[in-house]
């Protein structure tokens, strides 16, 4: 099974609970369940962490590269300030994308931009938890085709 390592950024630990009109009612643990699931449709090896912590996704990151390991990333609001974490992301020796759970586009206008997206494989958004399955077929797609 390839390992793929799908990583949340601030909050995101709170789905359910945190502005369900936004995010949604599924909890974090039905994402988690849902990740690993879909993945293992597609052979994956899903392993999905949460993380308000700048410094633990910048390792993550760093762990991803080194191992040339796939990441679904959802940076929260780290998307739109953290160069550390763009930095990181710039290393990947795999695929990565970016997922949002709404459309950062259609929101406040300092959510309109990502430092993220230029060093990832691609963007997801708005789809609600939809936009990890997305992600996570997009994966195997890309990686049927390397």
């Amino acid at each position: 099974m390839t390992r793929v390592m799908v990583l949340n950024g601030p909050n995101l630990g709170r789905l359910g609970s945190r502005e369900p009109d936004v995010y949604g009612a599924t909890s974090y643990a039905g994402l988690v369940e849902r990740c690993t699931a879909l993945g293992k449709e597609f052979g994956f090896e899903v392993e999905v962490h949460e993380t308000n912590s700048e410094q633990r996704m910048v390792e993550w990151l760093h762990e991803a590269a080194d191992g040339r390991v796939p990441v679904v990333i959802n940076p929260g609001a780290f998307t739109h300030y953290s160069y550390a974490m763009r930095d990181a992301a710039a290393q990947r020796t795999a695929p990565l994308i970016e997922v949002h759970i709404s459309n950062p586009y259609a929101r406040e206008e300092f959510r309109h931009t990502s430092v993220i997206a230029a060093v990832a494989s691609g963007t997801i958004a708005g789809f609600g938890l939809g936009s990890y399955e997305l992600a996570l077929r997009a994966l195997a797609e890309q990686l049927t085709t390397r």
